[in-house]
């Protein structure tokens, strides 16, 4: 994993490369002009830094990479003239940035930038970042960061994952602006929340690319997903929660399950498989919402069930999983974990064999569950499907050292 660092020809991004090096994140360069075919995917790629722009003539948008990276909300940083070609493929223009004026005034941020994820802790800009002159349409919905007198919008963020900065821009070609300790701690910073996001970036960017064709792909499996919520016996009028629930495949069996009175709620942490959710009608039957399914935007004891399929064992910390899941749930409250095939099958597919490790084995799945709270009433691991049902017993005690004396039990390393 790395982030790429697109620039314009005559540039040299040596310096911003040493920059995020210092910070521990790997780069690789990659020229504006050679990213519009077969490499511009995102495959490995935890981060998109932007520098410079089109030449004069070219169309006004940013290359494809650029393109994925929005619609994967993969962390993006565009400086100079880059940020022009990430406000023109952000979303349509709304409002005129920035107009004609003098050169030597100082750029401020704002009080967004305080509580904003990048620019939170930051210092005054240098007094030799100077600001941008030229106009710019930006999207209703960016965040302005940075401004100065009769110059506003210098930074902006636009969504959660992709900022742009302007007042660079007088410094970018040649990279010497990197020499500068302001642009030096964004670049550090930025490194820090690309590390910090990797493993949803990962996630956005393998489903992103998927979420177009998921629903056809898998249309086969949702007698399998039916018959698997069928085992949670939920009772009307409860709460369920489908959580990695990709394009929604077992929310209308939760909605029949729960009945009018109850609710069902969607959860993914990839906006384009939602998207592809609501396209299938999927919000007939509940909501949808994007979330990390470790850090639920929920009350504490307001769920009912909880049906997962495929998700716990490519969790980072699953066990911080497990104890989440418990808080959100009821007393008595029903965990189904599940997958259309058995554990083997899923091995062979990959060519390899079970590993005793695997946390969905049954004494280490056991294990995980009673550390936080969870108790195991049914397990089945089929050449045609992997189910465990379990029920909160309570909640788990002693918090982490719960789960980790559970990961390190004899139970836990059994097969």
């Amino acid at each position: 994993m790395a982030v790429v660092v697109q620039h314009s020809a005559g540039e040299t991004p040596s310096t911003v490369s040493r920059v995020l090096a210092a910070a521990g994140v790997d780069t690789r360069t990659l020229l504006l002009t050679d990213a519009e075919g077969p490499a511009a995917d995102l495959d490995g790629v935890e981060g998109l830094i932007v520098l410079g722009g089109r030449a004069s003539g070219e169309p006004p948008g940013g290359p494809a990479l650029l393109r994925e990276a929005l619609a994967a909300e993969v962390p993006v940083l565009a400086l100079g003239s880059g940020a022009r070609m990430l406000a023109a493929d952000a979303g349509p223009a709304a409002r005129t940035a920035s107009a004609a004026g003098g050169a030597d005034r100082a750029v401020r941020l704002t009080p967004a930038a305080g509580t904003d994820p990048l620019f939170a802790g930051a210092s005054r800009p240098s007094p030799g970042l100077r600001p941008a002159r030229d106009p710019l349409r930006l999207p209703a919905d960016a965040v302005v960061l940075a401004s100065c007198d009769g110059l506003p919008e210098q930074a902006f963020r636009i969504g959660a994952s992709a900022w742009g900065v302007r007042f660079l821009a007088q410094d970018v070609a040649g990279d010497r602006w990197a020499a500068d300790p302001w642009a030096a701690d964004l670049l550090s910073r930025f490194a820090a929340l690309v590390t910090a996001r990797s493993e949803h970036t990962a996630a956005r960017a393998f489903f992103t690319r998927r979420a177009e064709a998921w629903e056809e792909r898998f249309a086969h499996q949702t007698p399998a997903y039916e018959a698997g919520v069928a085992r949670m016996c939920l009772a009307p009028g409860g709460v369920a929660v489908d959580l990695g629930c990709g394009t929604g495949r077992a929310m209308p069996a939760l909605r029949q399950q729960v009945g009018p009175g109850g609710r069902v709620l969607g959860v993914d942490v990839t906006p384009a498989m939602l998207a592809a959710a609501a396209r299938y009608g999927r919000t007939r039957h509940g909501d949808l919402l994007a979330a990390d399914c470790t850090r639920l935007p929920l009350p504490g004891a307001c769920v009912h069930g909880i049906f997962s399929a495929g998700l716990l064992d490519h969790l980072p910390d699953p066990y911080a999983a497990l104890r989440e899941w418990a808080r959100v749930s009821v007393p008595e409250g029903v965990l189904l974990l599940f997958h259309p095939s058995g554990r083997a099958e899923r091995a062979a597919r990959h060519g390899r064999p079970l590993d005793p490790a695997d946390l969905l084995a049954e004494g280490n799945l056991r294990a995980a569950l009673e550390g936080a709270g969870w108790h195991l009433e049914a397990y089945e691991d089929a050449d045609g499907h992997f189910l465990a049902r379990s029920v909160l017993r309570h909640r788990a005690r002693g918090g982490p050292a719960a789960a980790r004396s559970a990961r390190l039990s004899p139970a836990g390393a059994a097969g």
